[in-house]
């Protein structure tokens, strides 16, 4: 059912002719950099200072922080 240590290691002398060592070193170290990036943005995410904490606004909607004028908005300003 598993593959043998034999039928492993020709998938794996096929890969090596087929790409080079230089090739598959080179993508290992770009999976590598890859991990450690996405590492690092997990870190930075969790670390959210407090200046940068979303600030509540009151009777406003908001789209991608900008506060937008509602009709609701514009009824009350024509109503006054």
């Amino acid at each position: 059912m598993f593959p043998g240590w034999l039928q492993i290691a020709l998938v794996v002398l096929l890969i090596v002719l087929l790409f080079g060592r230089g090739k598959i070193s080179g993508l290992m170290g770009d999976v590598a950099q890859g991990i450690t990036s996405f590492r690092k943005g997990l870190k930075e995410g969790m670390e959210a200072p407090e200046d940068e904490a979303p600030k509540a606004v009151e009777n406003k909607k908001t789209i991608d922080g900008e506060v937008v004028k509602t009709a609701e908005q514009e009824k009350d300003k024509t109503d006054a």
